[in-house]
């Protein structure tokens, strides 16, 4: 399904070279203040073509508001958003639709849907839809008032000097992954619940929810495993709860504790490298040389930072509401 949310609830939908793609949110208090120029900060932020190792695709990106807003101010309705698609060459994939390109959805999507799919750059596998995801998110940032969620990214093909781990691609004349962080301040004591519904699997869950994203780690994270427990524990400080080390990342026992929430997402290589590589012509049945043609991002993670900002504020806008912790109507 193309939902996620309980009551701030968020649904995507288009495909990568369709008219447009777009993004349907309910749940926004009513009274919410929102003009076009909220949007384009993050907006710019996830476009290719801005830096290098980014797809050249460009698109404008500019948010169409169908539905959920008046007078500059949400509506308590549904906020329905588009985003044309206008920069598209989907001559590039009808070339190659014999074989199902490594890593990509091509072949299981075929099999799903049965040959049905959109398979123009992607469909509705494609991170083109993560636009309507960032101006999703636009809206969960700002009805999480006095919280503040950024990402960075911290390695790109294993080093920290990103520029030299990009180079590291383009010498190779491949694709390359990358590490990206978010750090959410100003949270509260109490948000999520046990098991299910721990913050740790919700935020989980919408992370892998981003194309390419192949592992998430918590605070210290796959280290923890080399560690005495004594070394791990956070010792509570004071009253408010904040400790005097973070190795929990903020959540205990599936809860926030009031300290930095702070968790990594591991980023695989873009699937669509220019490199020849083997693989199968289902036509034929044989395997063949082949090559990926189109525009592609060197480095996914480039743009991710954005992204999982987004994500990361859709998850907890929407347990603030479950909290009660945001008003039904702003102001």
């Amino acid at each position: 399904m193309n939902s996620f949310g309980r009551i701030f609830r968020v649904n995507i939908f288009g495909e990568s070279h369709g008219e447009s793609v777009g993004v349907n949110i309910d749940g926004v208090p009513a009274g919410l203040p929102l003009v076009p120029e909220d949007f384009l900060p993050d907006l710019e932020r996830r476009k290719g073509g801005m830096q290098k190792g980014t797809t050249p695709r460009k698109e404008d990106d500019l948010p169409i508001f169908k539905s959920g807003l008046f007078n500059d101010k949400s509506t308590g309705a549904p906020i329905t958003i588009l985003f044309e698609n206008n920069n598209t060459r989907s001559g590039d994939y009808a070339k190659q639709r014999s074989v199902p390109r490594p890593g990509h959805a091509d072949f299981v999507a075929s099999r799903k849907f049965g040959g049905h799919e959109d398979y123009r750059g992607g469909g509705a596998f494609s991170a083109r839809l993560t636009v309507g995801l960032v101006a999703a998110g636009v809206i969960a940032k700002k009805m999480l008032a006095g919280v503040t969620v950024t990402s960075s990214i911290l390695e790109i093909g294993g080093e920290p000097d990103l520029d030299k781990g990009l180079q590291k691609a383009i010498d190779a004349k491949d694709s390359i992954g990358g590490i990206v962080e978010c750090r959410v301040s100003g949270l509260p004591i109490g948000l999520g619940e046990p098991f299910w519904d721990s913050v740790e699997s919700v935020l989980a869950h919408a992370a892998f929810a981003i194309p390419a994203v192949k592992g998430v780690e918590f605070g210290t994270g796959f280290a923890a495993a080399r560690m005495f427990g004594s070394q791990h524990n956070d010792a509570i400080a004071d009253m408010e709860g904040h400790t005097k080390t973070n190795h929990a990342g903020g959540i205990v026992g599936g809860i926030t504790n009031g300290n930095e929430l702070v968790y990594r997402i591991a980023i695989k290589p873009t699937s669509s490298t220019p490199k020849d590589q083997v693989t199968l012509n289902w036509e034929t049945g044989e395997q063949e040389t082949f090559s990926v043609k189109g525009r592609h991002d060197l480095c996914v993670a480039l743009r991710a930072p954005v992204i999982l900002e987004a994500m990361t504020a859709i998850v907890l806008a929407d347990l603030m509401v479950l909290e009660q912790r945001i008003p039904r109507i702003w102001g």
